[in-house]
């Protein structure tokens, strides 16, 4: 029930979260909290997840019921009791808690493309550091260029996407060098 948020379950592990994230309708339940940042009731947030598994704006009847159901006989119950959400099961609302933020980094994709920001980086510095090589090494093009310009270039597609990934991630900057 809401309100009991001061009791606060130890850390889940890595176990637990994959469990949580194994099911679609979990996922989509938690980035459509996230993303409303306030407490939503599960009507709203069973229509919100329909119309995301769907794609349909409204969702078909039969799939906003059946999401609403399951969301409150299972999911809910199940995210509440680890300490994921809080969900009033009189009033039917429900809200992230705290303790999502230990699933989110979980959740943690380049959207459109399904690589981890992870592998998004990695491939971000493989790309830079060739083409700065090459730029080093005088290729037509990039040799013309030149070294500062495109390791410049770089630097700033690298400060964009970063800065892209804090905003897309709902995180304060400086949110981690406070605890």
């Amino acid at each position: 029930m809401m309100g009991a948020q001061t009791t606060r379950r130890p850390d889940l592990d890595a176990g637990e979260i994959h469990d949580i994230l194994r099911n679609d309708r979990r996922r989509l339940a938690i980035k459509s909290l996230r993303e409303m940042e306030a407490a939503m009731s599960v009507r709203d947030l069973s229509e919100e997840v329909a119309t995301r598994e769907t794609g349909e704006e409204p969702a078909p009847r039969d799939k906003r019921r059946s999401v609403y159901v399951s969301l409150h006989q299972t999911h809910l119950p199940k995210l509440d009791e680890l300490g994921i959400v809080d969900y009033d099961t009189d009033s039917k609302e429900v809200r992230l808690r705290d303790g999502a933020a230990e699933i989110t980094t979980y959740m943690e994709v380049v959207p459109r493309y399904g690589i981890t920001w992870a592998e998004y980086y990695l491939v971000l510095g493989v790309l830079g550091f060739g083409t700065v090589l090459a730029a080093s090494i005088g290729t037509p093009l990039l040799g013309t260029i030149g070294v500062p310009v495109v390791a410049a270039a770089y630097l700033l597609v690298l400060t964009g996407s970063a800065a892209y990934h804090v905003r897309s991630q709902d995180r304060d900057l400086f949110e981690g060098l406070r605890s």
